[in-house]
Parts: C-alpha cells; structure tokens; sequence
C-alpha cells in the first residue's frame, strides 16, 4: 500500500504529512533546524510515520527556503561572471530603487552586487539579435579567463553573453572549455534564454550561487531518509506550483527560490473557489497570493534578497530573477515576528522573527523577547496546552513577562492592552500585504473569499479580511500544515522559454516542449502528460510585454492580449503587435488519492473517523477560557471548541485544531461544512 509524504521547511516549523491509498492524513510539526534543515526534516517524518512502514512510501515531496536563504544570508558559493567585451560592468553596477528608510539618507551605500567587480571577466565575441555572429569567439581569452578563475579559487561560473537565446553556440563553448578547470559552470542559454541582458545575467549568477548548495543538500536530505528506510524519489516545489525531481532542482535550484509560499497556494487553490485570497501566516513571514478561476496569478520576475515593503517584489528592491513564480506578496509578519519599541516610542512588530532558536518567548528556549505568538497566548488565543498538536507546551507567565517588560512598561499601557495592540499591527502588516495584490491592481477584494492556514493564520485571518469588507473566511482541514498538505497536489512540471522574433511558432514550441519533457523523463506523447504553451506578446515599439495563452488564430491571440492588457493596465488600447517570446509548460498529472476523511479533535491518534456535525447545530464546547476583545470591553470567558463538535456558533469564540487555532471575533459566526473546512462569516455591517 503506498504512502505519499509532503514535508515544508518554514523558518519555524518544519511540518510533515502522511497521506495513504485511502487519503487518510497524519500531520507533524516540530521546530526547524537551521544549523542543519535536515534534522528537523527526520524528525517531522519520523513522527508521522507512526507505525506506517517506511518502505511503503513511494512518494516525498518537499518544499523548502533553502535557496531563499542562501541568498538573503550570503550562504551561497563564491561565484565569477563572465560575458561579452565592454559588459562586464553591468552586474557591478547595478539597478537599485530606493525604499522608505533610503529615500532621505544622503549617505546611502548600495547594496553589494550579486559578484563583486573584480569577479566579473569579460571575453572577445558578439552575436546580434538575430542570432548573427558578428565576431567569433576568441578561445585563448576563454582559457585565459579560465585559468586566472581557477587560480582565484572561485568554484562556479555564470555566463551570459549579449544575445545568447538567438544563439547558445558561443555560451555552450565557453562551458566545455571552463568545465574543464571549474567544477560548476552554469550558462544562461541553459537556464532561462530570454531577452533582458541584466536580468538574464542576474538569474543565471543566482542559479550558480544557489546550485551547488542546493545539490549538497538534497543528497544529505536523501541519504538521511534513506536511513530511516525511506527510498521513495524525492521531488521538489518549484516557484510556480509545479514539482520536479531532486536531480532537476539541484541543476534549476533558481526555480525553487519561491517553493515554500507555491505550496500553500495550491492549498488555497484546492479548497474549489474559484476567487479566492490565499493567506498563510506562518511563524516568520505571511503570504498573500490571488486566485481567479481556481488558477493562482503567476509572474515572470520577481526580486528577492531586496529591502522594502513586501519581501522586496518591487522592481530594483533586490536581485531579478525571471523565472515563473506564484505571484505573491510577502511580509515579515509572523507568529515569532518580535514586537519592539523604537527610540521615539513607537511600537512596532517584526519584520525580525524569534525563529525556532530560541524562539519566542513562552517557548521556553531562552528567548527574552515578546512576539506576535506571545502577544496572542496573553490574549487567551492560545492554549498553553495544545499548542503545535500539544508537543510544546507554551508559558503564559512568560509571555505575561516578556510583553509587561519589554512593551506595557515602555508604553505606559497594560499587558493586555500592549498584547493587543502587537495583535493589531500584525493585522495591519498583514494586510498591507492583501491591498499590494488586491487594491493596488485594481481588484476589489469584496468579491473574494479569503482561505487562511498556517500555524497562525486562522488567529488572524478574520481580523484581516475584515479591513477589506471580505465577509467570508475558510479555515481548510490540516489547516496549521497547509502547505505540506497542498505539496501532495503539486503535479510534475517544469518550464521552458526562448525569447525569438519573426520565428515559427510551430518550430519553436515543439523544441521547447521536447526539451521541458526530457527535464522530466517523459514522453509528450505519453498518457498523463500535457503541453501549455503561451506567448510574450507587445504593442509594436513598446519595451515591455505580456504573457498569454497560445492560439494559432492571430486575431483571437491580438484579442487575448487586448484582454489582458486592459487588464493589467485598465486601458483599452488597440495597435499592431509583436510576439517577443515564446513559453512551454509540461506536466505529468500526479497519482490522486481520494478526498481525505474528516480529521480527528485534537490530540487524537491521527486516521480516526472524525464525529463532525456538519451544518448542523450549536456543537458542544470543549471548556470555557479568558479571551481578550475590545467589543466586549475586555477579557470574556468565551466556548473553546474543537474543529469535529464545532457546528454551528456566534462569536466570540474559539477552535482548536491539532497545528493551528481559529479565533471567531464578535460579530462573526462559524460552521462546520461538510469538507471538515471551517466557514467563518461576518454579519452584515
């Protein structure tokens, strides 16, 4: 009987699940490593597999942040550049936007680029836009090149050559010939061939910075598996949604720079409304994302490692990388996010987290500073008992002392009143996250039901939705480890795009498409396997383009870009157009298990039928407990209840699951539905 295991590394918790043939779930959390993520990997595994023989399972799928943090951490491996004569400057110098806390400093340094200058080499040879060789390539300078790397004891190479998608020829050269003296040499022809010299030059730097750690890491996760009997491929999350095997993210680690936040996404996307609002606020970050017609939003380039609002997703906030990613807006507001007061005496909430070492500080670990979890354990939010499925049990005489010390006495207010207003400003946070992908491109967020998972976001989630005037929330079953759960969704899929002008479409796609199947190891032909092509599409003498969905009519494809640009833009704008580039995604549907059973109550063995009353009735209370709303002026005793005897309840109240905890404020009522999802709605205002 086979058994599929999805495992999500967050900078907090490393959470684990355990789906079988009959789609029954075990889940596990356990706090992150991060001197080493694979311990706290074999932990959560070894937990949820229980008495489940390991050799049963045939599938694990694994999300991670590994290569997110090897860039914002400087973790990565030394890396050189090299390109073509007179360009060598472009990476040093740069492309920044000055954020809020620069835009005033008259002493503001740059960050670091992604190579220091005296790293980047230049070679002799140019080819043109069209593919034309207008100089060939000098193969002493190459050597030469080579050589003075080596010496230097630089480990891996990037190179991107002026027009090297029209032709890789000169790119693929110099890799023969640099592979010989550096162990890594990676080329943009390769790793994504699409126009934009600067943007090209930076995905391929960070595909070599962040590779080989990948690569090491991936071997150690599965040798580690392995010893605890576990054999099954490893498959990884990729930024857009899709999963590949181990060996193609160790070769394409760039594409998993987003891995952890896609998973959750599909989580969203898998609850079956088609306009939904995903939010996941974990213990360091929260993430929002928008999904129209059951489909997430997907952008071609996102920043990372930059400063700024929203995890650095403005342009010239951090480093470009142009690879397909779920589109998603990001803020450092989480569960261990620390709540400060600044020298004027402002209290502010993160974007710093406590982590999982030491955490926050009713954990217990040593941590000394209050956070957003013990902001909500003083509220009354959280049970100190059946916190993380009970394996941790939290001390609310902590937290008390962290918030009066470091916030209430400061402040001058009471502990409640300070853990409250921490509660707030994640909120707001938050919810500036849900206006970047809602309200500043043009969508009402009224229209959207908002589904809330994380370990902390069913706390927040009502709060949030409420500033938006989205009057419906849905807590999803294994709520608290959605995006392991949303894992065993993600199908096999990789991408593969060629920027070409006045090329045959028929051509190109079919290159492309058979290239995006060896990735894969499969056949295009072969049963359960699909082919999405789309185009990059601009009105002629425009700089900048649009994707959209292929079609061999060239009327219907100017109609489908129209569309989109009135879109994107809110112009109806009409003129000739060009397409600039091409795109190939090819997917192998993954096994499907049925619909999981209800889960149990907390704290009981996992795979038991759950006893729900769906629809119906008041459900019965599990006990009574303190719980601070300033509608009711205060602390109220409020009905705690499980996610199985909920039924049917007004506000103030409160669920606990196993992972996670939903908080229903006044004027708020929750259900149980049929599919074990909690249904949250506000009455009208």
């Amino acid at each position: 009987m086979s058994h599929a295991i999805g495992v999500d590394v967050g900078g907090t918790f490393t959470d684990a699940v355990l789906s079988g043939p009959d789609g029954r779930m075990s889940v596990a959390k356990c706090l992150s490593t991060h001197d080493d993520p694979t311990d706290g990997i074999v932990t959560a595994v070894t937990a949820v597999l229980g008495r489940t023989d390991p050799s049963a399972v045939t599938r694990v799928v694994h999300a991670t942040t590994l290569a997110t943090n090897a860039v914002l951490e400087r973790r990565g491996v030394r890396v050189a550049y090299v390109t073509t004569l007179g360009f060598r400057s472009a990476i040093p110098l740069g492309r920044y936007a000055r954020v809020e806390e620069d835009r005033y400093d008259l002493r503001f340094d740059p960050p670091a680029p992604p190579v220091a200058a005296e790293d980047c080499f230049e070679v002799p040879e140019r080819v043109n836009s069209r593919g034309e060789v207008l100089r060939p390539l000098d193969e002493a300078a190459v050597v030469r090149v080579g050589e003075e790397i080596a010496r230097r004891g630089v480990t891996a190479v990037a190179v991107c050559l002026l027009h090297s998608y029209a032709n890789p020829s000169h790119e693929r050269r110099i890799a023969e010939i640099l592979g010989a003296l550096v162990p890594t040499v990676v080329i943009s022809s390769e790793v994504w061939p699409e126009l934009r010299e600067y943007e090209r030059a930076t995905t391929t730097i960070m595909s070599a910075y962040v590779g080989p750690v990948m690569a090491g890491y991936l071997r150690r996760l599965a040798a580690r598996l392995a010893a605890v009997g576990i054999t099954a491929p490893v498959h990884v999350m990729d930024s857009a949604g899709g999963v590949m095997s181990a060996e193609l993210a160790a070769r394409r680690a760039v594409t998993t720079i987003e891995s952890g936040p896609a998973a959750g996404v599909l989580a969203a996307a898998a609850t079956g409304y088609p306009d939904v609002i995903s939010f996941d606020m974990g213990g360091t970050t929260a993430k929002t994302c928008v999904i129209r017609n059951g489909t997430p939003e997907i952008t071609h380039e996102f920043h990372v490692g930059g400063k700024g609002s929203f995890g650095g997703r403005r342009a010239g906030t951090g480093v470009p990388v142009k690879t397909p990613a779920i589109d998603l807006a990001e803020v450092g507001a989480g569960g261990g996010s620390v709540a400060w007061v600044d020298p004027a005496g402002a209290l502010r909430v993160g974007p710093r987290s406590a982590g999982s070492e030491p955490g926050p500080a009713c954990y217990g670990l040593g941590g000394e500073e209050p956070t957003v979890t013990d902001a909500n354990l003083v509220l009354g939010y959280l049970d100190p008992g059946s916190f993380a499925g009970g394996t941790m049990p939290l001390s609310r005489d902590l937290a008390e002392k962290a918030v009066d010390r470091r916030l209430a006495g400061p402040l001058g207010v009471s502990g409640a009143e300070a853990a409250h207003a921490v509660h707030e400003i994640a909120n707001a946070s938050m919810g500036s996250a849900v206006h970047v992908v809602t309200v500043q491109r043009g969508i009402d967020p009224a229209g959207f039901v908002m589904v809330a998972f994380g370990g902390a976001g069913p706390m927040h989630a009502a709060r949030v939705a409420s500033r938006f005037g989205i009057s419906t929330v849905v807590v999803p079953a294994y709520c608290g480890v959605g995006s392991a759960a949303g894992l065993l969704s993600g199908d096999l899929s990789t991408d593969r795009v060629l920027s070409a002008l006045d090329a045959d479409p028929g051509q190109v796609f079919a290159s492309l498409a058979a290239a995006a199947a060896r990735d894969l190891g499969v056949s295009t032909d072969s049963p359960g396997v699909s082919v999405t092509r789309s185009a990059d599409m601009r009105f002629t003498g425009q700089a900048h383009d649009l994707t959209v969905p292929w079609t061999d009519s060239p009327a219907e494809l100017a109609g489908r870009f129209s569309a989109r640009y009135l879109q994107v833009y809110g112009i109806a704008q009409e003129g000739p157009t060009e397409i600039v580039g091409y795109r190939v995604r090819v997917t192998q549907a993954a096994a499907r298990t049925p619909r999981p059973p209800a889960p149990p109550g907390p704290l009981a063995p996992a795979g038991l039928p759950g006893a729900g009353t769906a629809g119906g009735g008041a459900g019965h209370p599990r006990r009574r407990r303190s719980a601070y709303f300033p509608e009711t002026g205060g602390y109220v005793e409020v009905p705690v209840f499980t996610r199985a005897g909920l039924g049917e309840v007004a506000g103030p109240a409160i669920v606990e699951d196993a992972e996670s905890t939903i908080v229903v404020p006044p004027g708020w009522t929750a259900r149980l539905a049929e599919t074990m999802s909690v249904i949250l709605t506000e009455a009208a205002r």
